[in-house]
Protein backbone atom coordinates (compact mmCIF):
# COMPACT_ATOMS: atom_id res chain seq x y z
CA UNK A 1 0.00 0.00 0.00
CA UNK A 2 1.07 3.88 -0.47
CA UNK A 3 0.28 4.73 2.90
CA UNK A 4 0.86 8.11 3.22
CA UNK A 5 3.06 7.70 7.04
CA UNK A 6 4.87 5.11 7.72
CA UNK A 7 4.38 1.96 10.71
CA UNK A 8 0.30 2.04 9.90
CA UNK A 9 -1.87 0.26 12.26
CA UNK A 10 -4.81 -1.01 9.67
CA UNK A 11 -8.09 -2.74 9.83
CA UNK A 12 -9.61 -4.22 7.19
CA UNK A 13 -13.38 -3.18 6.56
CA UNK A 14 -15.94 -4.12 3.93
CA UNK A 15 -19.24 -2.08 3.23
CA UNK A 16 -21.99 -4.34 4.24
CA UNK A 17 -25.65 -3.37 3.06
CA UNK A 18 -26.48 -0.85 6.00
CA UNK A 19 -23.92 0.76 5.63
CA UNK A 20 -25.02 2.14 1.84
CA UNK A 21 -26.80 5.17 1.33
CA UNK A 22 -29.20 6.26 -1.37
CA UNK A 23 -26.19 7.26 -3.23
CA UNK A 24 -25.13 4.19 -3.18
CA UNK A 25 -22.09 4.14 -1.98
CA UNK A 26 -20.86 4.01 2.04
CA UNK A 27 -22.60 6.30 3.89
CA UNK A 28 -20.26 9.24 5.31
CA UNK A 29 -21.00 8.48 8.68
CA UNK A 30 -19.74 5.29 8.40
CA UNK A 31 -16.28 6.22 7.83
CA UNK A 32 -16.51 8.37 10.57
CA UNK A 33 -17.53 5.37 12.87
CA UNK A 34 -14.62 3.29 11.23
CA UNK A 35 -12.27 5.89 12.09
CA UNK A 36 -13.37 6.29 16.17
CA UNK A 37 -12.88 1.76 16.13
CA UNK A 38 -9.55 2.34 14.86
CA UNK A 39 -8.60 4.50 16.86
CA UNK A 40 -9.64 2.96 19.97
CA UNK A 41 -7.80 -0.42 18.42
CA UNK A 42 -5.03 1.39 17.92
CA UNK A 43 -4.75 2.88 21.38
CA UNK A 44 -5.90 -0.45 23.04
CA UNK A 45 -2.83 -2.35 21.35
CA UNK A 46 -0.26 0.34 22.87
CA UNK A 47 -2.16 -0.56 26.13
CA UNK A 48 -4.62 1.81 26.95
CA UNK A 49 -7.95 1.30 26.44
CA UNK A 50 -11.41 2.59 27.94
CA UNK A 51 -10.89 1.15 31.27
CA UNK A 52 -7.33 2.96 31.60
CA UNK A 53 -8.95 6.30 30.66
CA UNK A 54 -11.44 5.61 33.69
CA UNK A 55 -9.25 4.15 35.92
CA UNK A 56 -6.68 7.93 35.63
CA UNK A 57 -9.72 9.96 34.62
CA UNK A 58 -8.17 11.00 31.53
CA UNK A 59 -8.56 10.68 27.84
CA UNK A 60 -7.71 12.04 24.72
CA UNK A 61 -10.71 13.82 22.85
CA UNK A 62 -11.61 14.71 19.85
CA UNK A 63 -11.31 18.94 19.96
CA UNK A 64 -11.62 19.03 15.65
CA UNK A 65 -12.39 16.29 12.75
CA UNK A 66 -11.24 16.74 9.26
CA UNK A 67 -12.58 14.29 6.38
CA UNK A 68 -11.81 14.26 3.34
CA UNK A 69 -14.24 11.97 1.07
CA UNK A 70 -12.16 11.42 -2.35
CA UNK A 71 -13.78 8.58 -3.85
CA UNK A 72 -17.22 6.19 -3.39
CA UNK A 73 -16.92 2.88 -1.90
CA UNK A 74 -19.54 0.43 -2.55
CA UNK A 75 -21.22 -2.75 -1.08
CA UNK A 76 -18.70 -5.98 -0.48
CA UNK A 77 -15.64 -3.76 -1.28
CA UNK A 78 -12.34 -4.50 0.22
CA UNK A 79 -10.91 -1.89 2.32
CA UNK A 80 -7.87 -1.31 4.52
CA UNK A 81 -8.35 1.64 6.51
CA UNK A 82 -4.66 2.47 8.53
CA UNK A 83 -4.14 5.57 11.48
CA UNK A 84 -1.49 7.11 12.91
CA UNK A 85 -0.43 9.33 15.73
CA UNK A 86 1.78 12.15 14.01
CA UNK A 87 2.12 15.17 16.09
CA UNK A 88 1.67 15.55 20.41
CA UNK A 89 3.07 18.36 22.33
CA UNK A 90 3.86 15.90 24.88
CA UNK A 91 1.96 18.24 27.16
CA UNK A 92 -1.95 18.38 26.07
CA UNK A 93 -2.49 17.88 22.19
CA UNK A 94 -2.01 15.44 19.76
CA UNK A 95 -2.99 14.22 16.46
CA UNK A 96 -4.36 11.73 14.85
CA UNK A 97 -4.24 10.50 11.00
CA UNK A 98 -6.56 8.52 8.85
CA UNK A 99 -6.28 7.03 5.65
CA UNK A 100 -8.95 4.65 3.81
CA UNK A 101 -7.58 2.81 0.58
CA UNK A 102 -9.36 0.20 -1.89
CA UNK A 103 -7.35 -3.07 -1.88
CA UNK A 104 -8.15 -3.85 -5.62
CA UNK A 105 -6.40 -0.69 -6.95
CA UNK A 106 -4.84 0.83 -4.01
CA UNK A 107 -6.77 4.14 -4.43
CA UNK A 108 -7.09 6.30 -1.23
CA UNK A 109 -10.94 6.71 -1.05
CA UNK A 110 -10.50 9.03 2.20
CA UNK A 111 -7.76 10.72 4.31
CA UNK A 112 -8.72 12.25 8.29
CA UNK A 113 -7.33 13.64 10.86
CA UNK A 114 -8.66 14.58 14.93
CA UNK A 115 -6.96 17.17 16.76
CA UNK A 116 -6.63 15.69 19.99
CA UNK A 117 -6.49 17.01 23.60
CA UNK A 118 -6.43 15.13 26.89
CA UNK A 119 -8.90 15.65 29.33
CA UNK A 120 -10.38 15.28 32.64
CA UNK A 121 -12.95 13.11 32.36
CA UNK A 122 -15.32 14.24 35.91
CA UNK A 123 -14.92 17.61 34.96
CA UNK A 124 -14.04 18.16 30.58
CA UNK A 125 -11.54 20.34 31.31
CA UNK A 126 -8.15 20.04 29.38
CA UNK A 127 -5.09 18.15 31.45
CA UNK A 128 -1.63 17.81 31.13
CA UNK A 129 -1.46 13.44 29.52
CA UNK A 130 -0.55 11.47 32.14
CA UNK A 131 2.65 9.74 32.08
CA UNK A 132 1.23 6.31 31.33
CA UNK A 133 -0.24 8.48 28.05
CA UNK A 134 3.13 9.85 27.39
CA UNK A 135 4.74 6.39 27.57
CA UNK A 136 2.43 4.85 25.34
CA UNK A 137 1.91 7.62 22.82
CA UNK A 138 4.84 9.43 22.25
CA UNK A 139 7.54 6.36 21.05
CA UNK A 140 4.88 5.92 18.39
CA UNK A 141 4.30 9.41 17.18
CA UNK A 142 5.37 10.02 13.17
CA UNK A 143 6.10 13.39 12.02
CA UNK A 144 3.98 15.69 10.22
CA UNK A 145 4.54 15.63 5.95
Amino acid sequence: MNWDYPNAFTLPRVPQAADIDGLNHTNNAVYVRWCEQIGWAHSESLGLGLEDYRRMDRAMAIRRGEYDYILPTVEHEELLLATWLVGGDGKLSMERRFQLVRNSDGATVLRGRWDLVCIELASGKPRRMPQEFLDAYMPVITSRR
